[in-house]
């Protein structure tokens, strides 16, 4: 078989829509986890509101997390290579958060 054809199969191809090409803003990221998983819930905060919805909620194995935080680090170090030091801005005061969903129960 020849290098060409190995690598046709192992081409990827992947769709993005309209909609999801536009993205979805976030200015904070949730993240919890469990023995099997990680759960990432990407919120937009506004200022002066005391409430804000979870925009997107992604749900990763710990394998394919471990493999983000990799990806993640690889490309704050190219953008920084690139456009200089990312200033990490001095710590905001958070306040405190509840999400309005059932207490689980066994």
């Amino acid at each position: 078989m020849s290098e060409q054809n190995v690598n046709n199969q192992n081409q990827l191809n992947i769709e993005l829509s309209e909609e999801i090409a536009e993205g979805i803003y976030s200015n904070l990221a949730i993240i919890s986890h469990s023995h099997s998983e990680f759960v990432v819930d990407f919120i937009r905060l506004m200022p002066n509101v005391p409430k804000a919805k979870v925009k997107s909620r992604i749900v990763l194995t710990p394998q394919h997390a471990k493999r983000l935080l990799k990806a993640l680090s690889d490309n704050v170090i190219k953008y920084e290579n690139q456009y200089g030091v990312i200033q990490d801005p001095e710590p905001q005061m958070i306040p405190p958060m509840s999400f309005n969903t059932p207490t689980a129960q066994a």
